[in-house]
C-alpha cells in the first residue's frame, strides 16, 4: 500500500508518501504534481463533494466528534461561491440573497485550493482520492481527548509525540531543515503526515454509512 496525504499551504502543496516502513515528504506548486507520482490511495484535507447551498452531513458529524472544537471544521464551500465570483462580498450578498449561510473569510481564502482539488478530483474519478480532516486522525492518535490547539506550543508538542508515535522518525527534521524556505508552516507539514496515515491505514469515516454524493458523483465523507 503506497499513501500520499496533501495538505494545502500558501506555495502549493505539502505531500507525505508512506510506502511500507518508508516515510517521504515534497513540496509541489499544483496538485497534478504532488499526485504525479503512482499511489494507491490519497488523502487530501479539502472538502470533496459540494452542496449548492454548503450544507454537508460529514462536516457536522466531524464537528461533532471535536466538541468543543467544532470551529476547526469549515463548512459552507459551494462550487459557484469561486465560480461565479471574485470578491467575497459580493458572494456573501448572493448567498443571503439565496438563502444561505455567509461564507467566512477563513473558507473564502481556500477556494483556490478547493477548485483545484475539486477539478482534479472531477478529471481522476477512477484514483482513489479522499477526503481527510486532520483533527479527526489527531483525535484518533490521541485515543479521543480533544487536542490543544495546533499552532499553540503545547498542541504542536503533542502533535509531533502522536506522529512519532506513528513511526514519523524524522518529524522534527521534516520542520525544520526540510521545511525552511519552502513557504509550509509546521502546522502544514503535521497536518500532511495526519492525512497520509488516514490514507494509508483509514479507522473510519463521517458519515460511515452509504456515500452520500454531491450532483457530481463525488462523495461526501470525511476520513479520518
Amino acid at each position: 500500500m503506497r499513501a500520499t496525504g496533501l495538505d494545502g499551504f500558501s506555495n502549493g502543496w505539502v505531500a507525505v508518501t508512506i510506502d511500507g516502513d518508508r516515510r517521504t515528504i515534497s513540496f509541489h506548486s499544483d496538485i497534478a504534481d504532488a499526485l504525479a507520482r503512482p499511489f494507491d490511495r490519497a488523502g487530501i484535507d479539502i472538502p470533496i463533494g459540494m452542496t449548492d447551498d454548503g450544507e454537508r452531513g460529514c462536516d457536522r458529524l466531524a464537528r461533532e466528534r471535536l466538541r468543543p472544537h467544532t470551529s476547526r471544521v469549515f463548512t459552507g464551500a459551494r462550487r459557484w461561491l469561486w465560480q461565479q465570483f471574485d470578491d467575497p462580498d459580493q458572494a456573501n450578498e448572493e448567498a443571503l440573497r439565496r438563502g444561505q449561510t455567509r461564507v467566512s473569510r477563513q473558507l473564502w481564502h481556500l477556494g483556490r485550493k478547493i477548485m483545484e482539488a475539486d477539478a482534479f478530483v472531477r478529471a481522476n474519478t477512477a484514483r482513489d482520492i479522499r477526503e481527510v480532516h486532520p483533527e479527526l486522525v489527531f483525535l484518533r492518535l490521541n485515543d479521543g481527548a480533544p487536542l490543544p490547539r495546533k499552532k499553540s506550543e503545547q498542541g504542536d508538542a503533542l502533535r509531533c509525540r502522536l506522529l512519532k508515535r506513528s513511526g514519523f522518525r524524522e518529524i522534527d527534521r521534516w520542520l525544520t531543515e526540510v521545511r525552511i524556505g519552502t513557504g509550509a508552516k509546521r502546522d502544514d507539514v503535521l497536518d500532511a503526515c495526519a492525512v497520509a496515515l488516514a490514507a494509508h491505514e483509514p479507522s473510519g469515516c463521517v458519515p460511515g454509512g452509504p456515500q452520500p454524493l454531491d450532483a457530481h458523483d463525488l462523495p461526501m465523507q470525511i476520513w479520518f
